[in-house]
C-alpha cells in the first residue's frame, strides 16, 4: 500500500449568512458575505498544493435550500479544478443537504461520487489500497443509528467511513444518526470522516474517529481557527491528522476583567492587549469580535450609564489596532465595589441602602414574569417565547438593579480620568 495524503473536511455550508451581521453592520456583512466561497476556494488549493489523492467531504455541502444557482455553479467549479489534478472527492449530504432541491441534481465532474441516501455502500480505489464507506442524508431528519448499517471494513484495503452525525450527542446539534465512539470503534474501520459538528475534534485514535468541524465560523458560537484535516496514511495506518486552518474571517470571544482598573486608561490598555493577541491569533484575517468586560471596578457605574460613549470609546481602541475588527457584541458584567452602609451615611447611600432591602432580584423577576406572560403570549406560535422569556428573566432584573444603585451611589457617573 502507497504512501498518501486525503483531506477530510465537512460542514462547508456555502453561502451561509454570518449571523448577526447583517442588522448590525451592513458593511462588515459586505466585506465577509463571501467568506464561505474563500475558505471552499482555500480548500481546494491545500487538496492541489499538498498532493491529496482525494477529498472526503462528510456533509453539508450547502446551507439548505439553493435559492442561488450560482452556489452549485461555483461548487462545480471547484470539483472540477481536483479534477484536473487528478484529485478525486466522496461526498455524503448531511441534514442542510437534504432540504435542497438542488444538491441531487447538480452535474458534478466524474471525478465526484455520492452516495447513495437508501443505503449505505462502498467505493473502492485499487491503485490506493482504500475503500470508501458511506451514505446520504435523504430527509432533513434521520433520527435512526445508520452507522450500524454500514458494510464491514474490506479486508486488506484502507478503509474509512463517512458519517453526518451527533455522535453521543453535542450542544448545540441536533441528534441526527446517533451513534457512539465505541460502536464506530468497534466497526473495524480505520478513519472515520464525521461531519455535523461544526468544532474540530478528535473521539479516538486508532482507530481515528475525528471531527473536521466546519471550514468557515458563522457566528460567535463557532469561535476560533476554522478549517479541514489533512490526514497522511503510511503502511496502512494513519501516520499523523493536522488541523489546516482555512476561515477567511475569524470569529473571536474575549473577556476582560476591569478588577484591577481605576481610570479608563486602565481599562482601555487592558482591552488593547487581549484584543492584540486576538488580531496576532487571526493571522491577517478580518476579526468579528464578542468582547465582554467583566470584574469589580469603580469605572462601573460609568460604564452601564452611558453605553454609546463606552462603545465608541472600545471601537476606537480597535480601531487602532486593525482597520478590520468589528464589535459584534460588547456586554457589560461588571459591579461597583461594596460599601457598607454604616460607612455610607449620605442620603444616596441610605436610599441604596432602601433599594437593597426592597428590589432584590427575585422580586424584580416577579414583577417582570407577569408582564412578559400578556407580551409573550401575542407572540406567533413558531417565536422561541420560552428561550425569550428565560434569556429576559435571568439577565434584565439583576441589570435593572445594578443601574439604580449607579445612579444613587455615583450620581457624576464615574472617574473623570480618561
Amino acid at each position: 500500500m502507497n504512501e498518501f495524503r486525503f483531506l477530510h473536511a465537512a460542514d462547508l455550508h456555502l453561502d451561509s449568512p454570518l449571523l448577526g451581521l447583517t442588522e448590525k453592520s451592513g458593511d462588515y456583512a459586505r466585506l465577509v458575505a463571501d467568506a464561505s466561497r474563500r475558505a471552499f476556494d482555500d480548500m481546494i488549493s491545500l487538496a492541489i498544493e499538498t498532493d491529496c489523492r482525494f477529498v472526503v467531504l462528510a456533509g453539508d455541502v450547502f446551507d439548505g435550500d439553493l435559492r442561488d444557482t450560482q452556489c452549485g455553479l461555483f461548487f462545480v467549479n471547484g470539483m472540477a479544478r481536483l479534477k484536473a489534478a487528478g484529485i478525486r472527492v466522496f461526498m455524503i449530504l448531511g441534514n442542510h443537504d437534504a432540504e435542497n432541491r438542488f444538491a441531487r441534481h447538480l452535474h458534478v465532474t466524474d471525478n465526484v461520487y455520492l452516495f447513495s441516501s437508501t443505503r449505505a455502500e462502498t467505493r473502492t480505489m485499487n491503485d490506493l489500497g482504500v475503500a470508501v464507506h458511506g451514505r446520504s442524508f435523504g430527509s432533513r431528519k434521520v433520527e435512526d443509528n445508520i452507522a450500524r448499517h454500514y458494510p464491514p471494513p474490506v479486508p486488506g484495503l484502507f478503509n474509512i467511513g463517512i458519517l453526518h452525525t451527533a455522535c453521543e450527542g453535542r450542544e448545540g446539534h441536533e441528534t441526527y444518526a446517533p451513534c457512539t465512539v465505541e460502536q464506530l470503534v468497534n466497526h473495524g474501520y480505520d478513519y472515520w470522516a464525521l461531519g455535523h459538528v461544526h468544532n474540530r475534534e478528535i473521539l479516538h485514535e486508532n482507530p481515528y474517529v475525528v471531527y473536521a468541524g466546519n471550514l468557515q465560523g458563522r457566528h460567535a458560537r463557532e469561535a476560533g481557527p476554522k478549517g479541514a484535516s489533512l490526514v497522511a496514511v503510511r503502511d496502512g495506518e494513519v501516520a499523523g491528522v493536522a488541523h489546516q486552518v482555512l476561515d477567511a474571517v475569524r470569529w473571536a470571544s474575549a473577556t476582560v476583567d476591569l478588577s484591577t482598573t481605576a481610570t479608563h486608561a486602565d481599562m482601555t490598555a487592558l482591552i488593547r492587549d487581549v484584543v492584540s493577541a486576538l488580531v496576532e491569533q487571526a493571522q491577517g484575517r478580518p476579526l468579528a469580535l464578542r468582547l465582554e468586560l467583566t470584574g469589580t471596578t469603580p469605572l462601573h457605574p460609568g460604564l452601564i450609564r452611558a453605553p454609546h460613549d463606552l462603545q465608541l470609546e472600545v471601537e476606537t481602541v480597535l480601531a487602532s489596532l486593525s482597520d478590520e475588527i468589528w464589535l459584534e457584541r460588547l456586554k457589560v458584567h461588571t459591579h461597583l465595589p461594596e460599601r457598607p452602609a454604616l460607612l455610607d451615611p449620605s442620603t444616596g447611600g441610605r436610599i441604596a441602602a432602601d433599594i437593597r432591602a426592597a428590589a432584590t432580584p427575585d422580586a424584580l423577576r416577579t414583577e417582570l414574569e407577569q408582564l412578559l406572560t400578556g407580551v409573550l403570549d401575542r407572540m406567533p406560535a413558531h417565536s422561541r417565547t420560552e428561550e425569550m422569556r428565560d434569556s429576559i428573566l435571568k439577565d434584565i432584573p439583576a441589570r435593572a438593579l445594578d443601574l439604580a444603585l449607579a445612579v444613587v451611589e455615583n450620581p457624576e457617573g464615574g472617574d473623570d480620568a480618561h
